[in-house]
């Protein structure tokens, strides 16, 4: 029986507002226990004036001092997960102090998340399964390159990709719209199959990774089925040939986006959202769809844009839409609305996800909307970096599935 995974919460609000249960449903779900660090009193006043920060609440003061119990090793721990109440300012400074102060001081995957009283543990599963898989399979995610012929299937939201991959090169690739989840993984992997010219007798590992990894990995008898935390990541930096030292890899997707910093290809702090539709890549297809364009023409149409000439700045995907609407009714340039809703998701992804990581360069962009070139200038002006989008940046998920899978083939 696989040891439990032991996860520090530090938190403040979770047990008042009915979320602590969804806490430890989620933690169960994948065989990983929740637990409080115990500490003295007196260690809680000592932690709270030796860690600088001025604080006011005793459940915060309480968190900082079982963080510094776990950074110097006074509380053993396999992972770290912070929560705080999403309304609160002080504990939004608290939760990224700690985060920052864990990440810098310890090995701990550490991951923060500011809940409201409708967070449920399916919310939550996700982020403890890639916690709870960092802590178990260092060994695999140390993986550097892919040996043998290993398939890898990522069901998203929006698309299904596959890729094949023999002796640590891409050989085949397969791309449909997500539809029917099965049919769906059936048709890209028989097209990846193709394209590589070999039988599926021939694969010796397979990877499963998105929201329907669980259904497609039944089907195809999957060595691994991961969430895409962890492979994003992985794929990332494998692709971008950036293994070594630290990244930040960045995933617009069409339903949620993720923000991931990366250390020597194993993630340290990530975060992972999906309220607000306005920030995905939800909003740019239907952007594209107003102004008449394919989504692969919208990318281009924005670079010959002027995004600041158009207001779109709301969180919400109909009130984007109707800013949209407008500013075509009143005359605005298509390239100028094209870049303007570009900006607008770039914005919002910093705004509400990348406070929550420490960015480290080099920023990597990968999943489809990676291939949108305005919304990659948006983001690295945002930024102010050089944005790296590796090749096959939109299979990012499939690649680090089929890297991953290929640990399986010696049995590792």
């Amino acid at each position: 029986m696989t040891e439990k995974v032991r996860i520090a919460q530090l938190s403040c609000g979770p047990e008042y507002s009915g979320v602590q249960k969804e806490i430890y449903d989620a933690a169960a779900m994948v065989d990983a226990e929740v637990f409080f660090p115990d500490i003295a009193l007196a260690d809680v006043q000592q932690g709270f004036s030796e860690f600088g920060l001025d604080v006011r609440s005793p459940d915060l003061k309480l968190a900082i001092a079982r963080a510094k119990a776990l950074v110097e090793g006074r509380i053993d721990a396999d992972a770290v997960f912070i929560a705080t109440c999403f309304r609160c300012a002080e504990a939004a400074i608290v939760r990224n102090e700690l985060r920052r102060y864990i990440h810098e001081n310890s090995t701990l995957p550490v991951v923060s998340y500011s809940f409201t009283e409708r967070t449920t543990s399916g919310t939550l599963l996700t982020r403890m399964e890639a916690l709870t898989t960092i802590a178990r399979r260092r060994a695999l995610l140390a993986r550097e390159e892919q040996e043998g012929i290993t398939l890898g299937i990522d069901s998203g939201s929006s698309t299904t990709k596959a890729v094949i991959m023999k002796d640590n090169e891409i050989v085949g690739t397969g791309w449909l719209p997500t539809t029917e989840v099965l049919k769906s993984a059936e048709g890209v992997v028989d097209l990846a199959l193709q394209e590589a010219g070999i039988r599926f007798e021939d694969i010796e590992a397979i990877g499963t990774t998105g929201y329907g990894r669980y259904l497609i990995g039944k089907k195809f008898n999957a060595q691994l089925i991961q969430e895409e935390l962890t492979v994003n990541s992985k794929g990332a930096v494998y692709l971008a040939d950036r293994q070594h030292g630290s990244a930040t890899v960045i995933d617009i997707g069409g339903m949620d986006n993720k923000a991931i910093t990366v250390q020597d290809g194993i993630p340290g702090t990530f975060t992972m959202g999906g309220i607000c539709a306005g920030a995905s890549g939800r909003f740019l297809e239907m952007t594209a769809k107003r102004l008449g364009v394919d989504i692969t023409e919208l990318g281009p149409l924005a670079m010959k844009g002027m995004g600041d000439t158009v207001p779109m700045n709301s969180y919400c995907i109909v009130f984007g839409t109707q800013s949209l609407v407008n500013a075509l009714a009143e005359g605005s340039a298509r390239e100028d609305v094209a870049a303007a809703a570009c900006h607008s998701v770039a914005e919002q992804v910093f705004e509400q996800q990348l406070q929550e990581v420490d960015i480290k360069e080099p920023v990597i962009m990968v999943g489809g909307t990676s291939l949108i070139q305005g919304l990659v200038r948006a983001m690295g002006e945002l930024l102010q970096t050089e944005i790296v989008v590796p090749p096959y940046s939109q299979y990012i998920g499939s690649v680090g599935s089929a890297l991953l899978a290929s640990g399986f083939i010696r049995g590792e």
